[in-house]
């Protein structure tokens, strides 16, 4: 198959890029800089001179491919800039829908998130939960905008929705990965116990690829492949790592009252708060997704949750960063 990515050089988009050329396909990735075409290059793509933002030169770009895998986005809590992030996740994925549908591409396969899926307190989420009607953070109101605009506004495309929970593995080192190098560190201390669902790099990439091979248009599917307290994961990386990491659990009433102080500081001295009230809100929310459909229709085996945290920590001492 011939396939395009745009997002090729992020952190979901970089593996999907390396499972697609190991699979044999011609793939291509759109490059906004010199930086981005020569690392796509380094992965075995073609880079395209392209932006989710530029309307016009987009379905050019996109002409003659049977797969598009729009993975580009803006995952930010805490956002320094969240009109810039609603801008490239909403308006973004419209110029990427419209592209497609204008340059006849075969099959439009969008990169959403768990988040967007916006399950009601203390439920599991699954493919068909209803919305619970408000947002956690900025980013799952600008995934929800764009998917629910993906699965209404097709008119005739086809498209393909894949929902990965938190991606974690070899690579990760922003986001909640930072997160997790910081705890391991010892740099942050103090952590709500809260329920996380997680999701292995390498079977996010191949669910992207299930879901252009196998999966049915209009529809969505959650890909995680585990769902633990952070205390539980905690331990498991305390065994896979040999550290004794210390951690204390606070109230989340006082996690909330911490991280506005944290806030009050950082706008003092015009700097970006290491933790903030929407982040700690996305946390004492906890997230349970039932990623059983990727597996029953689309034939998704998850990594065992001990494996990908042994891949992490592996690559992390690696790359010199459990120093």
């Amino acid at each position: 198959m011939k396939a395009a990515l745009t997002g090729g050089t992020g952190v979901v988009g970089r593996a999907l890029v390396r499972h697609l050329v190991e699979r044999g396909h011609e793939v291509s990735g759109l490059a906004r800089s010199e930086r981005s075409a020569r690392a796509l290059e380094g992965l075995g793509a073609s880079p395209m001179e392209g932006d989710v933002l530029d309307r016009a030169g987009l379905g050019p770009v996109f002409s003659g491919h049977d797969w598009v895998f729009h993975v580009a986005g803006v995952n930010e809590l805490c956002s320094p800039d969240p009109d810039y992030m609603d801008l490239v996740n909403i308006q973004g994925t419209r110029n990427v829908l419209e592209a497609c549908r204008s340059a006849g591409v075969g099959r439009l396969i969008h990169t959403s998130s768990a988040a967007a899926i916006g399950e009601p307190p203390g439920t599991v989420g699954s493919e068909s939960s209803p919305h619970r009607g408000s947002y956690l953070s900025r980013y799952e109101r600008s995934k929800h905008i764009s998917e629910r605009f993906v699965r209404e506004e097709a008119e005739g495309l086809d498209v393909v929705v894949v929902n990965p929970s938190s991606v974690q593995g070899p690579g990760r080192v922003t986001g909640t990965g930072k997160l997790l190098l910081d705890v391991l560190k010892g740099r942050l201390p103090i952590l709500v116990d809260t329920t996380i669902s997680i999701v292995d790099i390498d079977d996010c990439s191949a669910g992207h690829l299930l879901a252009a091979e196998r999966g049915v248009g209009g529809e969505r599917y959650i890909i995680s492949g585990a769902s633990l307290p952070v205390s539980e994961a905690l331990d498991l990386f305390r065994s896979a790592t040999g550290r004794s990491i210390a951690a204390r659990f606070a109230p989340g009433w006082l996690a909330t009252g911490g991280a506005g102080v944290l806030e009050a500081g950082a706008r003092l001295f015009a700097r970006r708060p290491p933790v903030c009230r929407e982040m700690v809100r996305v946390l004492r929310a906890g997230h349970v997704y039932d990623g059983s459909r990727a597996t029953r229709d689309l034939g998704l085996a998850y990594t065992p949750l001990e494996t990908t945290i042994e891949r992490t920590v592996d690559w992390f001492r690696n790359k010199g960063l459990l120093i």
